[in-house]
């Protein structure tokens, strides 16, 4: 088999998880990270790990409650933004990566900088694809999250349980592109299917009112961007309404030396700006060295 194609492998960390990833490139090469967000998993890295494979070795999991990780209903698996991150870092562990370069979009965000936090010499560089560490960065979406966060009550709950159907999920990958038509359907009903499988809406809506964890975990990234200064790459689809292109000029503000591009798409811009993206972040991670 090829160093360079794309392998499914799983393997079970952080006690009885059983992490579903993707595989490319040869281990002694720099590692590249590659965190999803909501409401997917690592199949939207499914076009971008072969570009990158040929010179890093790339590792796409899949976060717990989203594609094809499994964690026992006996676990009874704490589903937060910090059991993310301790999950992920098990699966790091477990794979026996001590250095990588890590890629953050939008619930990857907050994982992987928690990560940054706890192991600052691991990370070589930061690739932030619409993966937010503002407040400026929140687009008007949140509002209803928001009331959620000050209220949790059972009304707002339900009240954004929308966020999960297939409307949702459609909508979050077609706005703000210029040929939405162009968006690959199998892509937003893979997840709305997923979304569908008994008690995984109750997981996002928990992951809904634990976000706000993230949002005050800000500012201690934002310190970590001026002390540590890594090596920075915002790039975003310029439209996006869940995390607006503030969110990516922001980085600047604790990093001069962070790179910004805005990309002419919406929230999953790997969707239809794959070739414009992926020449961003090979030319990015050659520039710094890896």
């Amino acid at each position: 088999m090829s160093s360079t194609a794309v392998q499914i492998k799983t393997v079970k960390v952080d006690g009885d998880i059983e992490v579903f990833y993707r595989e490319a490139g040869v281990a002694s090469a720099p590692t590249v990270l590659l965190l999803h967000g909501f409401p997917t998993s690592s199949f939207q890295f499914r076009n971008l790990i072969p570009r990158l494979a040929p010179r890093y070795h790339v590792l796409a999991p899949d976060l717990p409650g989203f594609g094809f990780t499994v964690v026992p209903e006996s676990r009874e698996y704490k589903y937060t933004f910090d059991s993310f991150a301790k999950t992920i870092g098990a699966f790091l562990d477990a794979l026996k990566v001590s250095k990588f370069a890590v890629y953050i979009f939008d619930y990857g965000a907050p994982t992987g900088l928690r990560l940054a936090l706890e192991r600052p010499d691991s990370i070589t560089a930061i690739i932030s694809q619409n993966g937010n560490a503002y407040k400026e960065g929140l687009g008007e979406v949140w509002g209803s999250v928001e009331k959620y966060w000050k209220e949790p009550t059972s009304e707002n709950r339900e009240a954004l349980r929308w966020l999960v159907s297939l409307d949702a999920t459609k909508w979050q990958y077609v706005t703000g592109e210029p040929n939405p038509e162009a968006v690959p359907p199998e892509t937003y009903h893979l997840d709305f299917a997923l979304l569908s499988r008994p008690g995984n809406a109750d997981i996002q809506l928990d992951l809904f009112l634990n976000y706000e964890t993230n949002v005050a975990l800000y500012p201690a990234f934002q310190q970590y961007f001026r002390d540590r200064k890594p090596p920075v790459l915002a790039v975003w689809g310029k439209n996006d309404q869940l995390f607006v292109a503030a969110g990516a000029e922001a980085y600047k503000k604790d990093n001069p030396n962070a790179i910004v591009r805005l990309i002419d798409g919406g929230h999953f811009a790997l969707e239809s700006h794959l070739e414009e993206v992926s020449a961003e972040v090979m030319a990015f991670l050659r520039r710094h060295g890896i």
